[in-house]
Parts: structure tokens; sequence; C-alpha cells
């Protein structure tokens, strides 16, 4: 008998042998391809998949969208958004306008990672910021669970079951019982945010960035598989394969666990197989606990995709020296490619000086929870649906 941490570890060995299996048969179809014709019905394949694993979507609802509040800086004004994603389940977001530009402008949807405060952490407000100075739209929304938006408050600006993680777990393991996955409750509010950010006249439809780091990495991940109206995508901090993560036994919240992904035999380079050959960047840490030989793998597969497809030079991959995070090296790389993206050559790449806000100076809500609106929850939502 094997062990592993003191722990007999048999279950995890026919695990991960079940994991580099399906890795091996999946390797041999996607290198097999060798005509743009097989890397398009590989496409027509992954979008079948796709709904099995994030199953159908809600039919929209009004956004309902209030502008709670603004205020200006140098090169950007920000307003204080307020919408409904799905009826009487609020999102607060920032959007970010520059200011001395000719609109219509490039936008990017700017997904936040795990960080309690959500859109008011330092890195997440950092490359919005810089992105308003280089000309971008951004909007920038709180997770379900972070920032303004926990739906277990405690009434003194906490989660009576614990922090953001706690959170998504609780929630996602409720709606596992119903058929439902968690992952798609967080794609769509990424998609009813796009919404509204396409509906701003300052918005130029033509170019739609989107990018996020770590739990950002991942719904820029999900977002892009199950949305083609983002035209460049630039995932931080996130981007392996399954097998190292099994392999490194790395925990992950339950929206980053697809359901049936492995048994379809779908690994993460796949979700990005939908966008291609849309730009693309992977961001990576040479220190990460996100495994690197793993994005170098999953870059592999992709820059065979995007080739067969005719663009094996909108695809790219960019590593930082640091740990996991979305630093300056990254914020700066992805600049770069969305500039190039977008036509803007003579846009620098080189981030300006920052101005990080306090939290409560992004405040949406009065409180700085929605809770203060008596809104519905996920888990009411769960509560009253029917299990598929």
């Amino acid at each position: 008998m094997q062990y592993l941490n003191r722990f007999p570890q048999m279950m995890q060995t026919y695990l991960m042998g079940r994991v580099r299996e399906i890795e091996a048969e999946a390797d041999a179809l996607k290198f097999g391809m060798r005509t743009q014709k097989e890397a398009l019905a590989y496409q027509k394949a992954l979008a079948k998949k796709l709904r099995k694993v994030f199953g159908p979507l809600p039919k929209r609802t009004a956004l309902n969208p209030v502008i709670t509040g603004e205020f200006e800086r140098e090169r950007y004004r920000v307003e204080k958004v307020l919408f409904e994603s799905r009826p009487g389940f609020p999102v607060t977001a920032l959007l970010y306008i520059p200011k001395g530009r000719r609109f219509p402008l490039p936008c990017v949807l700017a997904p936040c990672g795990h960080t309690a405060n959500g859109k008011a952490g330092d890195a997440y407000q950092a490359y919005c910021q810089g992105l308003a100075a280089k000309g971008y739209v951004v909007l920038q929304y709180d997770p379900i669970s972070q920032g303004e938006r926990l739906q277990y408050p405690d009434g003194k600006g906490g989660s009576w079951i614990g922090g953001c993680c706690a959170e998504h777990n609780q929630i996602g393991n409720q709606q596992i019982l119903v058929g439902e996955f968690f992952g798609t409750w967080r794609v769509w509010d990424g998609i009813r945010a796009l919404d509204y950010l396409l509906s701003r006249e300052e918005v130029d439809p033509r170019h739609v960035g989107l990018t996020g780091n770590s739990g950002g990495g991942t719904m820029t991940t999900w977002l892009a598989a199950n949305d083609q109206r983002f035209t460049m995508a630039a995932p931080g901090c996130f981007v392996t394969t399954w097998r190292r993560n099994a392999e490194n036994e790395l925990p992950a919240d339950s929206e980053q666990q697809p359901p049936f992904a492995l048994a379809l035999g779908l690994d993460l380079d796949d979700l990005f197989g939908l966008h291609a050959p849309k730009p693309l960047i992977l961001l990576t840490q040479e220190l990460d606990y996100f495994d690197q030989r793993g994005a170098c793998e999953a870059y592999a597969r992709l820059k065979h995709l995007y080739t067969l497809l005719g663009a094996p030079e909108n695809v790219q991959m960019f590593t930082g020296p640091g740990h996991h995070g979305y630093a300056q090296p990254l914020r700066e790389a992805m600049y770069a490619f969305f500039n190039k993206a977008c036509g803007k050559t003579r846009e620098s790449a080189k981030e300006p000086e920052l101005s990080i806000e306090p939290d409560e100076a992004l405040n949406v809500t009065r409180t700085g929870q929605v809770d203060e609106l008596k809104p519905r929850t996920a888990f009411n939502f769960t509560g009253s649906a029917q299990p598929r």
C-alpha cells in the first residue's frame, strides 16, 4: 500500500491512472489532426461537449442597470453600476471610462480572482486602471460571494460560514444535488456583464477583450468558451492541465471543476479551442502553483490547433518570473497583446503610475453589501429549482 501524507493513496493512484489515460487519448486526437477540415470538425465536436458540461444557459431577463455613483481621476472616470444577472439577483460592478479619447473604444471584461474584497483587490484595480489609461473601457464585477455579494452575510461585513471559497463550495455542493453547476452560474454573471458593457455607447463591439487572474483566469477560460463575442483573451495564472493539477493534488473551488469534462476527454486547452483562431495569450508565472509544465503542454496543443486554422501568430504565451498573481510583467504583456490585436500600434505597453483606491471608495451599495437590497440568494434559487 502506498501512502501520501500518512494516508492511503489507493484512490488517488487509481484516479491518476485514469486521468493519464484520458489525456493520452486526447493528445493522440489533437496532434493527429493534419488539416484545417479536421480542426473545424474538432471545434464542432467541442461545441456539443460544452453544453453537456455547462448545461443550458438561462433566458435573458431585464438587467435593470442603475448608476449609484461615480468619481473621476486624471485619465479616467469610474461609474458604480448595479445590474441584475437574474431577476432579483444583483451584481455590483465598476465601469472604467477613459478620458480624452474619441469614442467608441475597445472594451475589456475583467472577472476577478479569489479576493475577499473582489473588484477592490489591488491587482484587479491595477489592470483596470492600466487598461483605462490606455484607452479601453473596462467593466469589472464582483463575483458571487466576494466584494459586495456575500450570500451568507453575518451583518458585520463578513460571511457566517467562512470566506469566499467556503461560500463557493457551499453553494456549489447544493447545486450539484439539483443537477446544476456553480461554474455555469458564474459564467452567466459574466455573460450578462458583457451584455451591459456592450450596451454602452462608449464601446466598440469589434474589439472585446477578456482577462482575469487565478479565479479570474478560470472565468476567462469558461467565458471564452461560452460566449463568442470576445475577440481576444488573456487568462492569467490558471491554464495548465487536469493531469498536472491532479498530480499536485491542487485544491479548487466548485466552479473550477466542470462536471463530465474528463469523461468527455476535455482538458483546459479545449475551452480555448472554441475561441480559436481569435487572439489568445496565456499568462503564467514561473513559480506558480498552477504547474508551468502543464501550461507549456496546453500551449503546445493550442499552437497546433491555431496553426491548422491558419493563424499560429494569434496564440502566444508569456511567463513572468514570480509567484502566483497578476504582477506588473504579466499586466504589461497583456496590454501589449491587446494593443496589437486592436491595432493600437502607437499605444505604449508600459504601465502608468497607479493609485489604488480604498475598498469603501469603490462600494456600489450604501453599506458595502447587496444584502441591504433584500435580494434573492443563490441558495434561494437552488431551493426552488427542479432537479434536471
